[in-house]
């Protein structure tokens, strides 16, 4: 699967789970959705940190798109010190509720530009073939960090 495309699926889980936690009324549940959310963005912000991003500074050329990258693990560090904190907060709490929903906003932004900007210059500037390679290895990493055994390869 292309990098873009394998980020972008994640994006739309994280935000299916977003979704059902903010209709849900039950302390419980709404604990592990944020657990599970937190699973996931820390599944996808390391294969971004660690593949996508240098992959994209390593092909940039323009001081825009370097900043754009730094703007990016910026709001990596942001949406971390948030979910730090959630376990902490009675899920039952209004504190709770306000803090899934400032961690909602920042990841929507995150993604909207990542979707905008980021996804859009990666396809332009980056070959197909190795997109293709990039979203290979951030599979088999998101497996890893999930202890998944990785999916086997299609053969061409």
């Amino acid at each position: 699967m292309k990098a873009t495309a394998l980020l972008k699926q994640q994006h739309k889980e994280v935000s299916a789970l977003f979704k059902e936690a903010e209709g849900s009324a039950d302390g419980r549940t709404r604990r592990r959705l944020m657990q599970d959310i937190a699973k996931h963005l820390e599944v996808h912000t390391t294969i971004e940190e660690e593949i996508f991003y240098p992959a994209l500074e390593e092909a940039a050329t323009q001081e825009k798109t370097c900043d754009m990258l730094r703007e990016a693990f910026e709001e990596h560090h942001v949406v971390k010190l948030v979910l730090a904190e959630l376990p902490t907060v009675d899920p039952a709490a209004d504190t709770f509720k306000a803090k899934m929903v400032v961690l909602k906003e920042l990841v929507e932004h995150h993604v909207e530009e990542e979707h905008d900007e980021m996804f859009p210059w990666a396809e332009k500037h980056l070959e197909k073939d190795d997109l293709d390679a990039l979203g290979a290895r951030m599979e088999e990493r998101a497996a890893s960090l999930l202890g998944e055994a990785p999916k086997a390869r299609k053969r061409a």
